[in-house]
This record gives C-alpha cells, sequence and structure tokens, in this order.
C-alpha cells in the first residue's frame, strides 16, 4: 500500500507540474508550422592554370512565398515599403495561373528576386509579420576581369523543360550555366543543395530547428575547376585584336591543354550579371549583327584555311606515296592544266617542299593535289577525294574535336558525294580541276581556328594530338579529364614526313613570308595564309609552334579581312609566342605591336 501510495503522489506532483507550473507545452501549441527551407549551395570557382581567379560568388537576395500560407489582413503598405515595391507590382507578383499543373498554392515560388543586401536587411527584422513569405540568400557569378567571355560563359534561369527533365535537382528560380565552361561543367560547378527543416509559430517566426536538427542536410558546395588558360596571354590576345574581328587559339602541343581562345569583338562578362537588369545589355549583344559579340569565332565561326593547309596535304601525299618532298615543280608565275589556271608570284624556283612552302609556291602544291585526286585520271578524281577527305578526318578536320565547351562547329571537308550532288547537271560530271583549289586551302574548304590550331599542334608533336581542352585539374580529389583529354591520338602519317615539312616551315618564318613572326632567341616555324575572299578584303592567317625542337606552343590567327597573312595574323602570333615564352616583350617587337594595335577594322563593314 505504501508503494501505491508514494507512487501516486509522485504521478500527481508530475502532472502539476507538467499543467501547473511549466509552459514548455503552451509554448509547444503556437509552434504549429514545419517549415522545410532551402539551403543553396556556393557555385564552384574558376582559376586559371596558374591560380589567377576568373569566376567567383557574390550574394543575391529573394524572397520566396507560399500562396496559401500567406495572412489576407496582412499590412500590405508595410510589406511594400520595406521591399520598395508599389502596390500593383505585388499583386503582379502573386498573380499566376494556379490552374496550370506548373504552379500549386502549397510550393514556394520566388516573388521577388535580385533584392539589395541593405532593403533585403530591413525586410527581414519584420518578416515575422508575413506569414507565407521565406527568405532565401544564394550565389551568383561575378568576374574581377573583363577578359574571356566567351570561353567562360553565363548562367541563366531554368526553363521548364530543364526542371522537369532533372529529377527534382532544379526547381523554379535556380539558376543553370548557359553556355562556356558553365555549361559544360555545370554538373560540376553547380554543387549539392541542402535542407533546414525549422518550427515556426502561428505568426510564422521562426521558433526551433526541428527534431534538434537531425534531419537537417548541409549543403555541398560545388567543386573548383583549374582552367588550362593563362590568364595574362587571354588579355594579351584580346588586347591585341581590339578592334578587329578574328579569333586566336593557344594550345599547349604536349597536353592538348588550350592556353588562350580569344574571340573578337567580345564582351565584358559582368553585362550579364544576374544581380541587375540584364536584360538590356543582353538584347544589345545579341542584336549587334555588324560585330556579333556573341559569336564564339574559335569554335563556331567556318573559314578557308588559306596556304596554311599545304603542310597537310604534303603530309598525306608522302603518306600515299604519291609525292616527294625532294621533287621540283616548274612555276613561271602561274599554274595551267586544262582549263585551269591560278596565278602565283614572283619566287625562287621550288625544287623541293621547303622552298615551295617558304615561298608559298601555289603551283607546287595545285601540282601535288592533282597527284593525290587524280588517282584514277583527270575525269574520275573521287576515289583519290575520298582517301585525302579520310587522312584529313584523321588530322581533326572535318568532324566536332570534342573541346569541353558547350558548341564547337565541326568545319567542312568536302567529298566526292558532295561533289556529285553539287555538279549534277553535269553531262559527263566533275573533273579535278573544278576542285584544284582545295590545294592552297581554298573552295569549300573550311577549318575553325581551334582546328587550324590543333593542326599547328600535329606538327609540333609529328603526327599525334591530344583532344585540346580548357580544364586542367579540378579542386575535389577523385575527378578526373575524359581519357580523350589525356591520351594522345595518332593521325596515321608516318612521324619521318615531318622532318622536311618542319623544316620549311622553320624556313617560312627565318627566309620568307612568316618572318614578321620571328621571336627572340627562340626557332619558330609557322606558315602564313591568306584567305581569298570574294566579298570583300582577303582574310590574315597565320599558324606556328614554338620553340622548333620542344615545342611549348602551338598557335593559329585568324583575322578577318586584314589582307595577307604576312601582314597582321604572323606578327600577333609571334607577339602571342614571345609573350608567353618569355613573358614580356622585348623593345624589339614594340614595333610590330604598334603597327598590330593600330589595326581598326571594326569601323569597317564586314564582308
Amino acid at each position: 500500500m505504501g508503494i501505491f501510495v508514494l507512487s501516486a503522489f509522485l504521478l500527481l506532483g508530475k502532472a502539476a507540474q507538467l499543467q501547473i507550473f511549466d509552459n514548455k507545452y503552451e509554448k509547444l501549441a503556437q509552434r504549429n508550422t514545419l517549415d522545410q527551407q532551402t539551403i543553396f549551395p556556393s557555385r564552384g570557382l574558376i582559376y586559371d592554370r596558374n591560380g589567377e581567379l576568373l569566376v567567383y560568388n557574390k550574394p543575391i537576395y529573394d524572397v520566396e512565398v507560399i500562396y496559401n500560407q500567406i495572412n489576407p489582413e496582412m499590412d500590405t503598405s508595410l510589406f511594400c515599403e520595406l521591399l520598395e515595391i508599389d502596390r500593383i507590382t505585388f499583386e503582379e507578383n502573386l498573380k499566376k495561373n494556379w490552374k496550370s499543373p506548373k504552379w500549386h498554392k502549397s510550393i514556394p515560388f520566388t516573388f521577388m528576386t535580385k533584392i539589395k543586401p541593405e532593403v533585403f536587411a530591413r525586410f527581414q527584422e519584420h518578416l515575422f509579420r508575413f506569414p507565407g513569405f521565406l527568405p532565401n540568400v544564394r550565389s551568383i557569378r561575378s568576374y574581377p576581369h573583363t577578359n574571356a567571355a566567351h570561353l567562360l560563359g553565363y548562367l541563366g534561369e531554368v526553363n521548364q523543360k530543364i526542371i522537369n527533365d532533372s529529377e527534382g535537382i532544379y526547381q523554379p528560380g535556380d539558376y543553370i550555366g548557359q553556355s562556356g565552361l558553365e555549361k559544360s561543367y555545370e554538373t560540376h560547378l553547380r554543387g549539392v543543395k541542402g535542407v533546414k527543416h525549422i518550427i515556426t509559430d502561428n505568426l510564422g517566426r521562426e521558433v526551433a530547428s526541428f527534431n534538434e536538427g537531425t534531419l537537417d542536410k548541409a549543403a555541398e558546395p560545388g567543386v573548383d575547376i583549374i582552367t588550362s588558360i593563362d590568364f595574362e596571354l587571354q588579355k594579351y590576345g584580346e588586347h591585341l585584336m581590339q578592334n578587329k574581328r578574328g579569333s586566336i587559339v593557344a594550345i599547349e602541343p604536349s597536353t592538348g591543354e588550350i592556353l588562350c581562345s580569344v574571340s573578337s569583338p567580345g564582351y565584358d562578362p559582368n553585362l550579364l550579371n544576374l544581380d541587375q537588369d540584364r536584360g538590356k545589355a543582353f538584347q544589345d549583344l545579341l542584336n549587334d549583327n555588324i560585330n556579333k559579340p556573341f559569336l564564339d569565332r574559335t569554335v563556331l565561326a567556318k573559314y578557308p584555311p588559306g596556304s596554311i593547309f599545304k603542310p597537310i596535304l604534303s603530309l598525306i601525299a608522302y603518306e600515299e606515296d604519291i609525292f616527294s618532298p625532294w621533287k621540283a615543280v616548274s612555276c613561271p608565275g602561274y599554274y595551267e592544266y586544262n582549263t585551269f589556271r591560278y596565278k602565283c608570284h614572283p619566287h625562287p624556283h621550288p625544287s623541293n617542299v621547303k622552298i615551295a612552302l617558304t615561298h608559298s609556291c601555289n603551283s607546287y602544291f595545285f601540282d601535288m593535289v592533282r597527284d593525290v585526286i587524280e588517282l584514277e585520271g583527270y575525269y574520275k578524281p573521287g576515289r583519290g577525294l575520298n582517301k585525302m577527305s579520310i587522312h584529313l578526318n584523321n588530322f581533326g578536320l572535318g568532324r566536332k574535336l570534342g573541346i569541353d565547351n558547350s558548341y564547337e562547329n565541326p568545319g567542312f571537308i568536302p567529298t566526292s558525294n558532295y561533289y556529285d550532288r553539287l555538279y549534277a547537271n553535269e553531262v559527263n560530271g566533275w573533273k579535278s580541276t573544278y576542285i584544284m583549289s582545295i590545294g592552297i586551302g581554298q573552295g569549300e574548304l573550311e577549318l575553325t581556328t581551334l582546328q587550324m590550331a590543333n593542326l599547328a599542334a600535329i606538327l609540333a608533336n609529328r603526327g599525334t594530338y591530344i583532344t585540346p581542352h580548357l580544364v586542367k585539374d579540378f579542386s575535389q580529389e577523385g575527378i578526373d579529364l575524359e581519357p580523350m583529354y589525356m591520351i594522345p591520338q595518332s593521325t596515321g602519317v608516318d612521324s619521318a614526313h615531318f622532318e622536311q615539312i618542319n623544316k620549311g616551315l622553320e624556313w617560312v618564318v627565318k627566309y620568307g613570308t612568316g618572318i614578321n613572326a620571328s621571336v627572340p632567341r627562340t626557332k619558330v616555324a609557322g606558315k602564313t595564309g591568306t584567305s581569298e575572299n570574294s566579298h570583300g578584303k582577303d582574310h590574315s592567317v597565320f599558324f606556328a609552334f614554338a620553340p622548333v625542337d620542344n615545342p611549348k606552343i602551338a598557335i593559329a590567327v585568324y583575322v578577318e579581312n586584314a589582307g595577307f597573312g604576312a601582314d597582321f595574323a604572323a606578327p600577333i602570333a609571334g607577339l602571342m609566342m614571345e609573350k608567353y615564352l618569355n613573358r614580356e616583350i622585348s623593345p624589339f617587337s614594340t614595333i610590330k605591336e604598334e603597327k598590330v594595335l593600330a589595326l581598326n577594322l571594326i569601323d569597317q563593314p564586314q564582308t
């Protein structure tokens, strides 16, 4: 009996403590809402190969709302005053098509974004007055420099298709990479969202973490990316290309790492920041049909390569045992064959390929391309052309190389099927003379500047290349580059065939048309090209690699409507190689630099 009596008193005491003296459960009764808040991760940073920060994050402040939790008697005037908006904006931001499956009154949606920090801070102090409205802080991109916009890319808001296909990864109002590295490496850069469960009272005020935070999940920041870009070289290339249309691509031959990717005209990446009204800036860039600043000319523009194609044709001819590097070809200042006649320029007699390359003799390479495509004679050039096309494909032409950019143009390499369609009305079909201009990099042949730079890397490596790529490493262990960015690929051409070609290219810079590309105390091998343009002034082209004995850089330069390759593309390439190899421009080269910077082609119409 004593035990029962004692137990009864204990129970009565506990009941009194719970119901009379302790107000804990009275307070819990007011904690009547469980709010699940998304924690947005910081996006991965982007650096150059030397640790220079190219892209960083800064906070952006948003307010989300759950429609069916809004208090109809809330102080709307105070709400609008705090967020510095009017009543019309308030009503418009809440107006949704509730009949659409896209919207649901119990699911949060973005009420207002890009709120100034001081406005957001003031609003947060009064947040308890406005049930249903949720604060959000997320990261957006910012740029410490005005360079490299095309290769870095930009962010934009996700559309409904992306949301539907993402299996819950993206929600309305989220941002995603829209171009460049931001798009290519979105899965690495975006991070993983976290979640926080908060108990709120009936006024929407936060009371405590639910279940002491055991169900919360921290956000995982995105992976930082170390690009292969040398920012100083990138910046210098954009400096040289100001007031010009064209592109520069430089590659480290031994790794395939892209050292710079310059497309001009470009734009300041800060113009498309998400913390401002970028609509007008975006539209202005999009509507500039003359300069096309959104066009990444390094990977999207297709150009006839001109005479830089001659070394590649030579290698194919040698591999097929069709032509000898020691063969002499007569050149009286023009080349004539059946009904085909094409002018050349005065130069010493080309008794071998080195002299032919040094002076860029058209007659020599017309004779060579004839031998390549006329395997079955003048009237049946199809088999020879197709064999050449297969070789060119092995050189990475006529197809996408596979760069880790969000877009790439494959260029164009014609085959017999193409000419069969083009000359379908010819009674006896097309002849070799119809297409001989491809022997000097003209006609239907089209390459991107990236492909041209990769050709220079192939010459530097004597027949192999690693797929060009923009990312060098990641900040997180266990993430590797794609195998194609590490494994050499072969062109199928014997390395022995490169000896005379590369010697000829060295002579081009030492004695011939590429002398403006010379670099002090460094052996350079390169080739000029002048891409004929039927609509206006010719395009200036040059590719090269240096040093000859241990190549560290391969480069291609294309300047639209700048004339001869020797005039501007060659000196730009020389200055870029000197900048990369020596880290500075010598007084000897400043004359070239001044001439390049003085050239203004932007004020002229594009042709």
